[in-house]
């Protein structure tokens, strides 16, 4: 049996936004908004995780739409993090994608 798309896609997500976290600690010298993006990048994989082993259809819609919740709040901190200067728009691009 193959691998789901969006596990896969979720877990290369969370590999790129811990990289970027790393990065907006070392070089941007940003720790509070870096730390709220990096909890909500990374939680969008794990709540997938959790939804591929849910007791029921419920739960399993329930799981996805926690991952689809994180993944907006990650958006937000990306948003915020350009719009206060702290990354570039070209920056913001290429994780945004």
């Amino acid at each position: 049996m193959s691998e789901s798309i969006i596990r896969i896609k979720s877990f290369e997500l969370a590999i790129r936004g811990v990289n970027f976290y790393k990065y907006l600690v070392s070089e941007k010298r940003e720790f509070v908004m870096s730390k709220q993006f990096l909890r909500s990048v990374t939680s969008v994989g794990a709540n997938i995780r959790e939804a591929v082993n849910a007791q029921s259809k419920a739960d399993f819609i329930h799981k996805l739409s926690i991952s689809q919740k994180e993944c907006d709040e990650t958006m937000y901190w990306l948003e915020l993090l350009k719009e206060t200067d702290y990354i570039s728009e070209k920056e913001f691009s290429t994780i945004h994608q």
